[in-house]
């Protein structure tokens, strides 16, 4: 399971670096253009716009699967272990449902833009709302992974998602202190 969690997130990456570099190269590539040759790429800021569009919502996943989102827990911290299981669970269920409704609508979405068309490149608006069903489903995959494990296999891991610089240094201070007396065991 690691194995397959590892190769979709290095293609994911992948996939936003070549979106990117795309954005960048056509970018800069019709800035020389319009200003030293007096000409452009008609389709370029479209294309650019649609990798935008893509880059933010699988840059999205990521940091959802790394809780890299901005989070605020100074209240949950303060709970003790069961009001901590409590929380997390209501809130990955409040998410969940939040998903599905923007699974639902993104899917909709698509399917009314399968025939609209860009006006530069031709290509349908609709792939740009079935990247919203992509990341919803995604997104819903890894919360029900998470339940699973936190349910399941006592996984609590989970229930503080960010870490401040002060419990940063506190736990490199405690490390530290441990790592002497073991030394000093020696």
């Amino acid at each position: 399971m690691k194995g397959l969690v590892y190769k979709i997130d290095a293609l994911l990456k992948l996939v936003i670096v070549i979106c990117l570099s795309l954005m960048a190269i056509f970018v800069f590539t019709n800035v020389v253009l319009r200003y030293a040759f007096n000409s452009g790429i008609t389709w370029s800021e479209e294309v650019s716009r649609f990798l935008f569009v893509w880059l933010i919502f699988l840059g999205a996943i990521l940091a959802f699967k790394d809780n890299e989102h901005l989070g605020v827990d100074s209240f949950v911290k303060k709970l003790p272990l069961a009001g901590k299981k409590v929380v997390y669970t209501i809130s990955n269920i409040i998410l969940l449902i939040t998903l599905v409704f923007l699974f639902d609508g993104s899917w909709k979405l698509t399917l009314l833009n399968v025939d609209l068309s860009a006006p530069a490149t031709g290509m349908s608006y609709a792939y740009i709302y079935v990247f919203g069903v992509i990341m919803s489903g995604a997104m819903i995959l890894i919360i029900l992974f998470k339940l699973f494990r936190f349910i399941f296999k006592k996984d609590m891991s989970q229930l503080i998602m960010t870490t401040g610089s002060e419990e940063i240094v506190e736990l490199a201070e405690l490390e530290n202190v441990k790592d002497k007396t073991e030394a000093k065991k020696k």
